[in-house]
């Protein structure tokens, strides 16, 4: 069963997934290994992350380790239509396509719960919202789940802090081998990626302003400064700021950056850090990206509230004209930018991190009569395998501690 755009661009699909796996190797070896041990053998898996080829490789991984496996996209703009054929031509049940309406968008992700997943992997929180809204009934059976992104995570938090959270679900964005790379070296890479192939434009020479430095903010203003910007960075938190001072950036808050900025890259997983007053002080022409997992980081209804005419400047660029003649645009429908408009991360790093997306999801199936409801950290065994197998795909080795020096350590 599934429901996809056009089945017929399944060639095209696999095409991309075999590229991405072949890219992938600590993936590659947890699949040869799964396929042996079957360590979800019997369990029934919904899963909502961007459905593109990295992705339609991990969904083959669970399947290989025994998962019936039941998928959809996280996101609307993100989702390959070509991906998503080339899994259901393999007998997965997908349900996604690009561009799906709210309604549509909706229909799909409850399509992968209704048959009663034991184990959810989730990216930014909406199957668990459904779970605990629409699908309560489902909730005694659910083993635990797996949550990909910060924005998932502070809703996770909040039910657990709130005691409504049914069942356990490990942080996977928070696993070292996820958010000390995906979020840094990915992000920084993917987002720039998005935004050069869609605008077409240089970066050197231009004031970026990056809002939010945390681990995705790091990566933004990493790559911007390489690419020979001025970079700006906004922060709420007094510690983050220093540190962006200390990393070589202007720091200031967003009333001031507005003026002077010509690229801003939201990344905080909060909503309406750009709005209306900010918009008002913007020059012509100054582009807005948004890099957090959800439209609402740059306030598209205000924007539109000062606009006398919304039209499309380009592909995936709208541009909106105000009274007063300036221009502003927005890539994406202010959507993750590095995948409204691009690939996503680079395959080497989601290699790491849906490894440990792969592992925790094994845990839990290992673990499920220890586990009570709420949040869990990922082992630091799974990242250690996890570093100690990339490290081996590189050719690098490392030194190991002694018993002398482990004895030291220890006194």
């Amino acid at each position: 069963m599934y429901e996809v755009r056009d089945i017929s661009l399944a060639a095209f699909g696999e095409r991309k997934i075999q590229w991405a796996s072949a890219h992938m190797p600590v993936l590659g070896s947890i699949a040869a290994e799964f396929s042996k041990t079957r360590p979800l053998a019997g369990l029934r898996v919904a899963l909502s992350v961007h459905m593109e080829a990295k992705t339609a490789w991990l969904c083959r991984v669970m399947e290989a380790a025994g998962a019936e496996m039941h998928v959809t996209g996280c996101n609307p703009l993100s989702t390959q239509d070509d991906v998503a054929a080339a899994l259901a031509a393999g007998g997965m049940d997908v349900h996604a396509w690009h561009a799906a309406t709210p309604e549509e968008y909706e229909r799909h992700l409850c399509a992968v719960l209704e048959p009663g997943p034991q184990i959810i992997i989730d990216d930014g929180g909406d199957l668990v919202h459904l779970m605990h809204t629409r699908f309560r009934r489902h909730i005694p059976g659910v083993i635990g789940g797996c949550e990909e992104t910060t924005t998932g995570i502070h809703r996770l938090k909040a039910m657990a802090a709130a005691g409504t959270l049914g069942f356990p679900m490990m942080l996977v964005n928070d696993a070292d081998c996820k958010h000390l790379f995906d979020n840094r070296y990915g992000t920084g890479q993917s987002v720039w990626d998005g935004i050069n192939r869609t605008t077409n434009l240089i970066v050197a020479g231009k004031t970026v302003v990056v809002s939010g430095y945390g681990w995705c903010g790091r990566g933004v203003a990493l790559r911007a400064k390489g690419l020979g910007a001025r970079v700006i960075v906004t922060e709420v938190d007094p510690v983050r700021a220093i540190e962006a001072v200390m990393d070589g950036y202007a720091v200031m808050p967003m009333d001031r950056a507005a003026e002077v900025g010509e690229i801003f890259v939201t990344t905080t997983g909060c909503r309406d850090i750009i709005v209306k007053r900010h918009l008002e002080r913007m020059r012509s022409g100054a582009i807005l990206a948004n890099a957090g997992h959800f439209n609402v980081e740059i306030n598209l209804d205000d924007l539109k509230s000062l606009a006398q005419e919304v039209f499309t400047a380009r592909q995936n660029i709208q541009g909106y004209r105000m009274a007063d003649g300036r221009v502003l645009y927005v890539l994406a429908e202010g959507r993750l930018v590095n995948l409204a408009s691009g690939d996503g991360h680079p395959a080497e790093i989601m290699d790491m991190s849906f490894a440990v997306q792969a592992l925790s999801a094994q845990y839990l199936a290992e673990h499920r009569d220890s586990l009570d409801p709420g949040v869990y950290p990922v082992p630091p065994e799974i990242d250690r395998r996890i570093a100690m197998r990339k490290l081996e795909t590189l050719g690098i080795a490392i030194d190991a501690l002694t018993p002398e020096q482990e004895t030291y350590l220890r006194s």
